[in-house]
């Protein structure tokens, strides 16, 4: 009898979440650590970024912070990176920095320059709303919104990314799936229902004149905007026309797996599922999981690490998990975990108290412009940040 219950108890034990949280104790351990050296590092870096400004960039050599004024695209990064600190910490601290600067950047909300919306809204003000559940929130996503399909051009069923010029006619980058998050949340909880459709449009246009036949995406698109036929296909910030920009494939990941969580449209599921093989399967992916700035870079492996791109495709792999059965869950899973566990090692994560208060290094902005070369930015964090809160909620 004794031995039957202690049978019976062990069961219990094995099936508790407690157990499950034990066999993964070092991820479970990394976290940790990670998200304590991250409340650290962005003190300093508010310390650092004057109080109406965003926190852009950090260059060791000079010691010289860099930051941007709101309407820079990346400036929901930094607010959304402390919205994240404080959910996994509970620091009121971090909390308080997070909503001054939400207060700075509301006013983008009315923004219609560019195709950027998405995140400079949805990251800051999408995540504040979540997890404070201020109704005051809720208002300014509804209005950016409003102000990002400004930018919407029916005859093209696109959204128009950047303004013409010189170089381009209609442009659309690849970048643009990102920013429909915020048009198909608007509008599955209570607002206008053309934004979902205006979404899917978009989408639906990406998947048929991005992508390559296997399944690697060009940056840019330029349409003509009458009637949406595609005038050239190019890059602005790969190393070549007909080169894998590596962030760009991990936008094209990450977009084509959140349109599924909001519509389950089975097309984009396995969009999403030939994009990764792509990336997973590629032979000029390090054994490390993090990729040169470029797929087809010249001088590889004498070249630039990408650790933006890397956290953006580790936190999507995680995602795409949920959607898939056992077999590849587990494959991407382990591809991840991977990345992430390379991403928290010396190599990438700062020391407290180095980095100007960045947490990650060696990301790549813009190489054929030479900007933002091998430094730390807010978005490598970010999705950094986010990746390691969806291991902890998905898979321990």
């Amino acid at each position: 009898m004794i031995k039957r219950i202690n049978l019976i108890l062990l069961l219990v034990i094995a099936l508790s979440p407690s157990f499950a949280q034990v066999k993964d104790k070092a991820m479970a351990n990394l976290i940790d650590r990670q998200f304590k050296l991250a409340q650290q590092q962005y003190q300093l870096l508010g310390q650092n970024t004057p109080a109406t400004r965003m926190p852009k960039t950090y260059y060791a050599a000079k010691n010289k912070w860099e930051s941007s004024d709101t309407q820079w695209w990346c400036s929901g990064f930094y607010p959304g990176s402390l919205l994240y600190i404080y959910e996994y910490t509970k620091d009121t601290a971090t909390l308080s920095e997070a909503k001054k600067r939400l207060a700075v950047l509301e006013k983008e909300k009315h923004y219609t320059g560019n195709h950027d919306l998405g995140f400079m809204m949805y990251c800051s003000f999408g995540n504040a709303y979540r997890i404070t559940h201020n109704p005051l929130y809720r208002p300014t996503l509804d209005t950016a919104a409003a102000s990002l399909v400004t930018r919407y051009r029916p005859d093209a069923k696109v959204i128009q990314s950047w303004n013409a010029s010189k170089t381009w006619k209609g442009p659309v980058i690849i970048d643009n799936m990102m920013n429909l998050e915020l048009l198909l949340w608007v509008s599955q909880n209570g607002g206008d229902k053309k934004l979902r459709q205006i979404a899917l449009n978009h989408a639906d246009a990406t998947l048929k004149n991005h992508f390559r036949k296997d399944y690697s995406s060009y940056h840019v698109v330029d349409y003509d905007m009458s009637n949406g036929n595609v005038v050239k296909k190019a890059t602005a910030q790969g190393a070549a026309d007909e080169s894998a920009w590596a962030r760009g494939q991990a936008w094209g990941l990450y977009g084509y797996t959140m349109m599924y969580r909001f519509t389950k449209d089975k097309r984009y599921l396995e969009q999403a599922k030939h994009i990764a093989d792509f990336i997973l399967k590629n032979p000029a992916l390090p054994a490390d999981g993090i990729p040169y700035w470029d797929f087809n870079a010249p001088n590889i492996p004498n070249t630039y690490r990408d650790a933006s791109a890397g956290a953006i495709i580790a936190s999507a792999l995680l995602e795409l998990g949920q959607y898939s059965n056992k077999k590849e869950q587990a494959f991407y899973l382990a591809n991840a975990k991977k990345m992430l566990v390379s991403l928290s090692g010396e190599e990438y994560t700062a020391k407290a108290g180095t980095n100007g208060g960045f947490l990650l290094k060696h990301s790549v902005g813009a190489l054929p412009s030479k900007s933002e070369v091998d430094v730390p930015l807010t978005y490598a964090d970010y999705y950094y940040l986010e990746a390691l809160l969806r291991y902890k909620n998905w898979y321990l």
